[in-house]
């Protein structure tokens, strides 16, 4: 069946007022083929459309219609992407998937470099998977920006750490995009030894060098879990190790700002929790535009808190609570907690924080905590009358950890109700905390977001 064959139609959309009809096929849009979710995004954005469908039969007609510009049309497909989710063929030494233990479910094991999903939903690729055609529309439709996965600018260094022999192309096909002014955000997973020290130095100098194209860089530590059997050998970061690629990351953004006004690296909270620095100021991540990498995450909800409490005055003592935490999180954690606390009077709170036995104790970050994880260690505990869990600890948009064990399994097995908490929101944080009413809007995304959710 084709992918780009509707589904359904949603009632009283444009797409319904005008007669389209669920079984027929979007074949172009004012002229242009259909062929996945990027040209349908792009080519309905305008406000006069006309359509052309195909029905089982390979009759086709036209449909016109007008709607507000960059209204939905109300189109449903089998797939988000109105096609298949495009797999990444690299075989990189810190892939995180190659790392994941047998027995779990499929999508888990999905390695996705898809382009369209870059610039939809905001997940990183490496190029390498980029055909000449999509490079090119790309550059045609101005998408922007596109997240890559860059790791590190010298050919060698990155073929041998991506393990694919089209990965030393990278830099090319950046000042190709950058030259269509595309803009791009960066990532940089460092590993030890591999592609920080001399190579990191390359890699910030030559992105620095595509600036104001590429607009962002963030430094991340690579994530080493227990299940590493027949991968190439590479060890954790030590605080020492850490604290000298701080001082790497911070003295180059330091003679960027001067030169350019504006930082353009950063490295990810994790570092400096590794490094055992305090963390910079808020104002020094500038727009944040690596939230996503975890750069200036933690400032960001401790600045939340802050806004979240000024002027409060809460009546009702909440009941006594507890939070389960990742075990690097967890010191910032326990201050905000105390800070709620001078600030409201009396609270009970305790933070939790839980060593990833699942993955192995060098995973320190909440989203990679496991159900059966949090039982074992929160089991006989003091947890008060509800545990508070960061939401990244649940597959997106469900109450299902990465284990398949349920929020309500984890409730029945330590007697207390389960409450999640958006892991980036301040607001949220300290409305469930003192039990204030909270406004949410769920959040609905696409299958294909497991995908690459635990995907570096």
């Amino acid at each position: 069946m084709s992918l780009t064959k509707i589904l359904s139609v949603d009632i009283s959309s444009p797409a319904h007022r005008a007669g389209v009809r669920a079984g027929e096929t979007l074949v172009r849009v004012n002229g242009h083929p259909i062929v996945d979710v990027l040209d349908y995004k792009f080519y309905t954005y305008d406000s006069r459309l006309e359509l052309t469908l195909q029905d089982g039969t390979d009759k086709t007609r036209r449909v016109r219609l007008r709607k507000a510009e960059g209204e939905d049309l109300g189109l449903n497909f089998e797939t988000y992407l109105m096609d298949r989710a495009r797999s990444c063929a690299n075989r990189c030494i810190f892939c995180f998937v190659d790392q994941m233990p047998p027995g779990m479910r499929k999508t888990l094991y999905f390695k996705d470099d898809d382009a369209r999903l870059s610039f939809l939903q905001g997940n990183y690729i490496t190029l390498t998977n980029l055909s000449e055609r999509e490079l090119q529309r790309i550059i045609s439709l101005r998408i922007s920006p596109v997240n890559i996965s860059v790791h590190a600018t010298d050919p060698d260094v990155r073929a041998a750490l991506l393990r694919s022999p089209r990965a030393g192309a990278c830099l090319p096909v950046m000042e190709r995009l950058a030259k269509a002014g595309i803009r791009m955000n960066c990532q940089i997973v460092a590993c030890p030894g591999i592609n920080d020290g001399p190579v990191l130095a390359r890699t910030l100098r030559e992105l620095g060098a595509l600036h104001p194209a590429v607009q962002s860089v963030a430094v991340v530590p690579v994530g080493i879990t227990r299940f590493r059997e027949g991968l190439p050998a590479i060890v954790p970061y030590t605080p020492l190790q850490a604290g000298a690629v701080v001082d790497q990351v911070e003295a180059f953004a330091a003679a960027f700002l001067a030169e350019h006004g504006t930082s353009l690296a950063w490295c990810s909270d994790e570092f400096y929790l590794i490094a055992e620095r305090t963390l910079p100021e808020k104002r020094c991540y500038e727009d944040m535009d690596q939230l996503e990498n975890g750069v200036g995450m933690l400032r960001l909800l401790q600045s939340q808190v802050e806004h979240a409490l000024d002027g409060l005055d809460v009546e009702t003592p909440p009941s006594p609570f507890s939070i389960a935490t990742g075990v690097s999180a967890a010191p910032f954690l326990r201050e905000i907690v105390d800070r709620i606390q001078a600030a409201c009077g009396k609270i009970e709170g305790t933070v939790y924080p839980i060593r990833n036995e699942f993955f192995g104790e060098t995973i320190t970050v909440s989203g990679l905590i496991t159900g059966r994880d949090l039982i074992r260690q929160l089991r006989g505990r003091a947890l008060g009358a509800r545990l508070l869990l960061p939401g990244n600890m649940l597959r997106a948009g469900e109450r299902v950890f990465l284990d398949d064990v349920t929020a309500e399994q984890v409730e029945q097995a330590l007697g207390v109700p389960v409450t999640v908490v958006e892991a980036e929101d301040g607001f949220d944080l300290v409305d469930a905390v003192l039990e204030l009413p909270r406004e949410s809007t769920p959040c609905v995304l696409p299958p294909e977001a497991e995908y690459y959710r635990y995907n570096p």
